[in-house]
């Protein structure tokens, strides 16, 4: 079962690269992600997807910011929601990898966590980072059984590797891409349609 889909992936997967390779601009997406933004709350309600009901979440502080119980207002931290990115990218990474190597998995978990200095963020200490300074992944993995025998340590090994090499969440983390930011504002309100813009941007 395993080889068969390696071999299907194979076949997904050849048309695409051989497409990139002979037209390399036409592997390069612009990822997009929308939020919504109101004056009832401290909230950014993202919505991404195909299904974007189903994909809709909404941003909110985090109680040690001042934000609510998440279990009451359904809120959810950004900062888990950028772990959660990590983990889902991870986890379909590896799974991709596993299915490549005819490495049978037959079930597991991936988990992230990370370190986060409140202090920072809200402004009581300028020495304290702003961010999260430590990140720690792990894979519990129950393998399934194979013709060729149990899986090796050599196979985990190139397993791991290749997963952290091309997980693109993990990438752009440990590689810092370049960020430009830019807020664009006006006064609102009826009759305010040529109210003066104001404008900030930054590129790190």
């Amino acid at each position: 079962m395993a080889s068969s889909a390696a071999q299907a992936l194979r076949e997904k997967q050849a048309p695409i690269k051989s497409e990139y390779r002979n037209n390399p601009s036409s592997a390069v997406v612009t990822l997009r992600s929308t939020g919504s933004l109101d004056s009832s709350s401290i909230t950014c309600k993202i919505s991404t997807g195909a299904a974007v009901k189903e994909a809709s979440r909404i941003a909110g502080l985090h109680p040690k910011a001042g934000g609510d119980d998440p279990t009451i207002s359904g809120e959810l931290c950004s900062g888990d929601m950028l772990l959660d990115a990590l983990v889902a990218c991870a986890g379909v990474t590896f799974k991709a990898v596993a299915t490549a190597l005819g490495i049978p998995i037959e079930s597991g978990t991936v988990t992230a966590e990370g370190d986060l200095d409140f202090k920072g963020t809200l402004g009581v200490d300028r020495a304290a980072p702003v961010g999260i300074t430590g990140i720690r992944m792990g894979f519990n993995i129950i393998f399934g059984e194979r013709e060729k025998g149990p899986v090796t340590d050599d196979e985990v090994a190139a397993l791991g590797k290749l997963t952290e090499r091309y997980c693109v969440v993990l990438q752009t983390l440990v590689n810092k891409p370049e960020i430009s930011v830019k807020v664009a504002g006006r006064e609102g309100g009826e009759g305010k349609a040529d109210a003066q813009e104001v404008h900030w941007e930054h590129t790190a």
